[in-house]
């Protein structure tokens, strides 16, 4: 369960956010300032430490916190390439901004000036993202490990929970708060999933492109709302005539009309899906790179 093609291939918000959060914790550790990262009271209703309010989106407080928080962010670029570069960033930045005042309520609430109440790193976006993983990415596997079930989003939230839990009461907050975020954008309060930046912004991304190695050259990404171009099962079979035969799987009802739901013809998802043995994640990998072709 990769999130879709290898690489940021279809997703440069999410290659800038993702090098811009890796930069700022290196800065941060190599100074030796990690453990000044984080968000008090006295931060927010006293100083008003400006440069905290800013690195405190990017920046993680430590080592592992980076390393499952960039996993995390690297996996969930599969949102960008189903709704398009220009809505991810206005979940984006609804994300960050709807977090951070529940944050803000938060530590006005709980009023400790002795102690930072709220870890660093971008908590808000990370775990706003789960609210449409859990809803939206279907279950495609089951699996068993020593007698014990896992599905192929085990992982995921496994991930998450660690993050959730890396500073205890300083990230459980940031992390319910992205929740809270992410649930209101999916209730769709003020039409904010309608809501769009204006094209030069989010094109600004694709054309001062982070350099990656082996990733094919972005292309416009898709909208899950039914934007997405309707690819016909010729262009599906063109794409994968020279790969390995496999053998023929009687695709899901249930995952064809997921990857209906999506925008994709409906032949072709049902040849996607039986290149992909059912697996519906790897069906959405068949289909966006035979867009590229």
């Amino acid at each position: 369960m990769n999130g879709g093609p290898s690489g940021f291939n279809n997703a440069p918000v999410t290659k800038t956010f993702v090098i811009a959060s890796a930069l700022f914790t290196v800065f941060f550790g190599i100074q030796g300032r990690s453990f000044k990262l984080g968000l008090s009271y006295q931060d927010i209703f006293r100083k008003l430490s400006i440069w905290k309010l800013i690195t405190s989106v990017f920046a993680f407080s430590s080592t592992p916190e980076l390393m499952f928080g960039l996993y995390l962010l690297y996996y969930f670029r599969v949102f960008e390439r189903q709704i398009g570069s220009n809505k991810y960033s206005v979940f984006i930045l609804f994300s960050v901004m709807a977090s951070f005042l529940f944050e803000v309520m938060a530590v006005a609430i709980l009023k400790d000036p002795t102690s930072n109440l709220l870890t660093s790193g971008p908590y808000g976006l990370i775990f706003a993202s789960f609210v449409p993983f859990f809803f939206d990415i279907p279950v495609s596997t089951w699996f068993r490990i020593f007698g014990v079930r896992f599905s192929n989003k085990s992982f995921i939230y496994l991930a998450g929970l660690q993050l959730l839990l890396s500073s205890w009461k300083r990230s459980l907050l940031p992390g319910i708060c992205g929740i809270l975020a992410g649930s209101l954008y999916r209730l769709n309060v003020f039409h904010i999933r309608k809501a769009k930046f204006p094209e030069f912004i989010t094109s600004f991304f694709s054309r001062v492109s982070w350099p990656s190695i082996g990733n094919p050259p972005t292309t416009p990404a898709r909208n899950l709302a039914g934007n997405v171009p309707s690819y016909t099962t010729r262009q599906v079979e063109r794409t994968y005539a020279s790969a390995v035969a496999s053998s023929a799987i009687e695709p899901s009802e249930d995952a064809v009309a997921t990857l209906v739901s999506m925008g994709f013809d409906q032949n072709s998802a049902r040849q996607a899906l039986v290149h992909a043995r059912n697996d519906i994640n790897a069906a959405i990998n068949i289909l966006l790179e035979a867009q590229s072709h």
